[in-house]
């Protein structure tokens, strides 16, 4: 009997080929010393490519490049870890755990989304290129106007509101951001080649002359309080443990759902015309006709960019040390889709529910909010989805709370309480105890327009008829 064979770790020669392809096109006509380039699948580091050299030295997926604004996903997952701790709300405003008038009223939740207001740039000089003994403390970083929109009134993305959310992780931990970073996040997830200063081997940052193959060293300094905003180096190696984090989640840094409610946008981009959006402290961008969530990031020398596709469990990641060039979130994100292009994704196994309250499975069926046909079906721990028939209406999953409801996890219903209501009767759910749901005030009933005394406003007791 011939034994089953096991699926590759690797991918096929063909996929080999064209995602090599894509980083050895991406590093020559981008003209970058280095570039790096690594696909996740399903939580493991999948494929790693290499173009370039970096002091005549092997470069590999753990050489470290700094990653510039991906940082900040780091520091967004610092601030969720306290508000899901009961340290903080998203809505309060940083006054109340920070003195920073220059802040203004912004909250939290704005600060992560980049709809503080604040100004974009700390003042100067040039912030990224400058140590940050230039900057000793908070309000240091702040110019003459800190503010330039209200509070909340629109996306501008600000450096400096970063640098604040450091500070507040400072002042909650009683730590350095990066010591919190290390201990919470870093440790837990084995990123061992992730820190905020350079350790070998790693590449060193260059500008490239834009009409002539010549290079110019960066100055790679620390750059103190704006760190928050783009001070780390990682790898792709790191980077892929990362990336299957922000997918996945991990208990021992955070809920799956706090991840969600990460990715969720929360922020429309400052360019009309943009296909993308922001969320707390994670980019989202749609190509390809999948949606991708991460960050790009650049420092002088250096880019960096991380795409991952939840749906598809799909990440790629992009490291160049060059000032520019290359454009790296292309690059990651054309990784994702030549992966699920020449290897598409098998879909999960299915498998019965490992217990299912009879009562809830005799929830499940066909009802109508008026005469729209909707489906109710069972999810793993009581959850439940709602979704339109006909393709007309709105649709969501809703995760069970203690209290016996629901509560709307995407689209419009996302948020919302979903209620199941018994009649007199008292029986199970689905029983002939006139049962139905209320969502966010909608009825929905068994049969279309049941005229129970459920539908608000009533239905025609002359019921359905023939028309005229």
């Amino acid at each position: 009997m011939t034994a089953p064979m096991e699926e590759t770790a690797q991918p096929l020669p063909a996929t080999r080929r064209a995602l090599l392809r894509r980083i050895a096109v991406a590093q020559t006509e981008g003209r970058a010393p280095s570039l790096v380039g690594a696909v996740v699948r399903d939580g493991q580091l999948w494929w790693t490519g290499t173009r370039g050299e970096v002091g005549r030295r092997t470069l590999d997926a753990n050489t470290q490049y700094r990653i510039g604004s991906l940082t900040k996903t780091f520091v967004a997952v610092l601030v969720m870890r306290l508000r899901d701790e009961g340290l903080l709300y998203l809505g309060d405003p940083l006054s109340r755990h920070l003195d920073v008038p220059e802040a203004g009223d912004a909250t939290i939740a704005q600060l992560l989304s980049h709809t503080s207001g604040l100004a974009a740039e700390a003042r100067g000089p040039w912030w990224e290129r400058t140590p940050g003994e230039l900057r000793p403390e908070t309000a240091d970083i702040f110019g003459e106007r800190p503010l330039r929109h209200p509070a909340g009134r629109r996306h501008h993305y600000s450096n400096p509101g970063f640098a604040l959310l450091g500070a507040l992780v400072e002042r909650l931990r009683g730590a350095p951001w990066d010591e919190v970073l290390r201990r919470e996040v870093l440790e837990p997830l084995g990123m061992a080649r992730t820190s905020a200063l350079p350790r070998p081997p790693h590449a060193e940052g260059w500008a490239v002359h834009p009409w002539a193959d010549v290079l110019l060293p960066e100055p790679a300094v620390d750059t103190g309080r704006m760190a928050p905003a783009g001070q780390l180096w990682s790898t792709a190696a790191d980077l892929a443990r990362y990336a299957a984090f922000l997918m996945d989640g991990d208990e021992r840094v955070l809920d799956p759902r706090t991840l969600a409610e990460m990715r969720a946008p929360a922020a429309a981009p400052e360019d009309d015309g943009w296909d993308a959006g922001y969320g707390l402290g994670i980019q989202l961008t749609r190509r390809d006709n999948r949606v991708l969530i991460g960050h790009t990031g650049s420092m002088p020398g250096f880019l960096a960019a991380l795409w991952a596709s939840p749906e598809d469990g799909l990440a790629g990641v992009a490291l160049a040390n060059a000032t520019s060039g290359p454009t790296v979130g292309a690059v990651a994100a054309d990784l994702v889709r030549i992966a699920a292009e020449h290897e598409p994704p098998m879909p999960a196994p299915w498998r019965p529910l490992p217990e299912a309250d009879p009562e809830l499975v005799a929830l499940t069926g066909p009802w109508y909010w008026g005469p729209t046909p909707f489906l109710l079906q069972l999810r793993p721990e009581r959850g439940l989805e709602l979704r339109p028939l006909n393709g007309r209406g709105r649709g969501s999953r809703f995760r069970a709370e203690p209290d016996g409801t629901w509560t709307g996890l995407d689209g419009y219903y996302a948020g919302e309480t979903l209620r199941v209501v018994r009649g007199a009767g008292g029986g199970p759910y689905g029983g002939a105890d006139n049962v139905h749901l209320d969502l966010g005030t909608f009825v929905f009933t068994r049969e279309p327009y049941e005229a129970d005394g459920a539908v608000p406003g009533g239905v025609d007791p002359q019921g359905w008829r023939p028309g005229a």
